[in-house]
């Protein structure tokens, strides 16, 4: 059972998708909160697996509130609810810990195809977004990815479907969702390390 926690201030959104998680099998919503601050110590208690978390939201935003109880929530992945426009925020995001992002738009089919595929170890990345994060690696000095990750990142920015990486690179689907994953979180480890340095050149400490 995947257990998810939902934070949205948008009342109609937050019921839909309380209501839609209710009624698949696989999935049991722990909480809908509209704001941050009411959810931080239920999160704690409860560390759901997934926390499906609106990025704009009144008080402590969606960036912000992950970057408080994330480090309380090691095997929590964070999906971040967004709009269309919203590239660079999201990407803010993933830099920050987000495991991915999901269009408010989106079908109610891709909503739990997405959840489901964090779950099982993936991450959903569309080519816009794998744009920004090639970019931020090869502003770098070094990178942390490995060639086979190179290869699905640029091919995501080509605007190649999961089904045609693993038919081009001739490996699994789940492997290229994997793929993904590890570099969302080598893009955290990378932020980091920008920060640090970034930090020691201009003797902030």
């Amino acid at each position: 059972m995947i257990e998810i926690a939902i934070i949205e201030d948008d009342a109609v959104i937050r019921d839909d998708l309380k209501r839609l998680f209710e009624s698949a099998d696989d999935m049991q919503c722990i909480g809908a909160f509209e704001k941050f601050e009411d959810a931080m110590e239920i999160l704690k208690k409860e560390k759901p697996d997934v926390v499906l978390l609106d990025i704009r939201l009144p008080g402590i935003d969606g960036i912000e509130g992950m970057k408080k109880v994330k480090p309380f929530l090691s095997g929590t992945d964070f999906l971040m609810l967004t709009v269309h426009e919203e590239s660079e925020l999201v990407f803010k995001a993933l830099k920050s810990g987000a495991t991915g992002y999901l269009d408010k738009s989106a079908s109610e089919e891709k909503i739990l195809s997405s959840i489901r595929e964090i779950y099982d170890g993936g991450a959903p990345m569309t080519s816009r977004i794998a744009r920004l994060v090639l970019g931020s690696f090869r502003a770098s000095e070094t990178s942390d990815l490995t060639v086979r990750e190179k290869d699905v990142l640029e091919a995501l920015v080509n605007g190649n479907t999961y089904k045609e990486i693993s038919y081009n690179l001739k490996i699994t689907v789940g492997t290229v969702r994997h793929h993904i994953k590890s570099i969302y979180k080598k893009l955290h480890v990378h932020s980091k390390s920008e920060a640090v340095a970034k930090a020691l050149k201009d003797n902030i400490v």
